[in-house]
């Protein structure tokens, strides 16, 4: 029989309940302890599944027995909570972004080679059933050569939704749309289209009080030659409309819409397989189980672990996207392209805005 691999959450927040939903589901994973600074929060939680309830995430490894830890905190906070713990040898699960800098992303995985750890970053949207039909007709090259790859969110976030919390909007630990609510969109342009090797960017804060953007605007220029376009707002009125991917080849056209790119819209290859009369009954959509793709995601971490195998999003792949994002800003913040690889010189993602 397979190891159970036993789960320590750090983060007790919204996102935590589909980890603890999705952990309840498989049966070689179960819950081992969970902490919060919110120590009350902590406490409900450990009540509801039966483990201990900590405030400290290290007091918390050094007392209880477990394979994962998992860090559901602000962004912000992703790289010191994991740094701080690295030295227990345990694997983690982060969610999305990995870090807000990227000599944050390169520390976390300088320490996950020196401790033999790993990282399993939370892109869940690629185990969507479209995206993953979508990525399967790439590699089998039925688009031929790519042309564009286009991503939008336009999505509603109120001034009463940052105000909620703290940190939301803010430059230190979250960012704006372009590090949190498109985070998964921008990862999986990324995974469709290939190498990055440059970004012109416009951002803009249009229609709430906080410090990073609500909206912005993004021209990428792959290594392949191919062209990308990120549209990103959470500034929709009055309500929610879309978060959605479409891709274009000399071959073929494909878009996945929905809220969570999770709904097939368009499937036209010029060279038309037998499956593909099919492929709206077949891909068309995620099953309708609430947290769906997270529960596929931590299988494939359940995997990974148990036959010691790289999962599907590993530290290396979530460093794409924090070096995407940092140079996205950095060419919003100056105004020029900015060619990867590069070191951040005047992107405030990360860091305590003094203006």
């Amino acid at each position: 029989m397979n190891k159970k691999i036993r789960f320590a959450i750090v983060g007790c927040g919204a996102v935590s309940k589909k980890h603890f939903l999705s952990i309840e589901r498989i049966p070689d994973a179960e819950l081992a302890a969970v902490c919060d600074i919110n120590k009350n929060q902590a406490q409900i939680v450990a009540d509801k599944y039966g483990v201990k309830a900590y405030c400290n995430p290290v007091e918390m490894a050094e007392n209880e027995k477990f394979d994962v830890l998992t860090i559901l905190t602000p962004s912000g906070s992703h790289a010191k909570t994991m740094l701080d713990l690295a030295k227990f040898g345990k694997s983690f699960v982060i969610e999305k972004p990995m870090s807000l800098r990227i000599d944050d992303a390169d520390a976390m995985l300088r320490a996950c080679r020196r401790y033999n750890n790993k990282i399993f970053v939370v892109h869940q949207n690629r185990f969507n059933v479209p995206i993953q039909k979508l990525k399967d007709a790439i590699e089998h090259g039925r688009f031929g050569r790519l042309v564009l790859g286009t991503v939008r969110v336009r999505w509603r976030r109120t001034q009463e939704y940052y105000d909620q919390k703290e940190w939301r909007g803010t430059w230190e630990n979250d960012g704006g749309v372009l590090a949190n609510q498109a985070a998964h969109h921008v990862d999986m342009l990324l995974w469709m289209m290939g190498e990055v090797d440059s970004v012109m960017a416009m951002n803009a804060t249009q229609l709430v009080d906080i410090e990073a953007e609500d909206t912005a605007a993004v021209i990428v220029r792959f290594k392949n030659d191919a062209l990308g376009i990120i549209e990103a707002t959470t500034a929709t009125r009055p309500k929610d409309l879309e978060g959605s991917i479409s891709i274009l080849g000399e071959k073929g056209s494909v878009e996945i819409g929905g809220f969570y790119m999770n709904e097939l819209k368009i499937w036209n290859f010029a060279e038309p397989e037998s499956e593909d009369e099919i492929v709206f009954e077949k891909y068309a959509s995620n099953p309708d189980v609430f947290a769906w793709n997270h529960t596929q995601f931590l299988k494939d971490v359940v995997k990974s672990l148990q036959n010691d195998m790289v999962g599907l999003i590993d530290g290396l792949e979530g460093r794409k996207f924090v070096e995407i994002v940092n140079a996205i800003y950095e060419s919003a913040e100056t105004g020029k392209e900015i060619f990867l690889k590069f070191r951040p010189v005047k992107s405030r993602l990360g860091t305590r805005d003094e203006q």
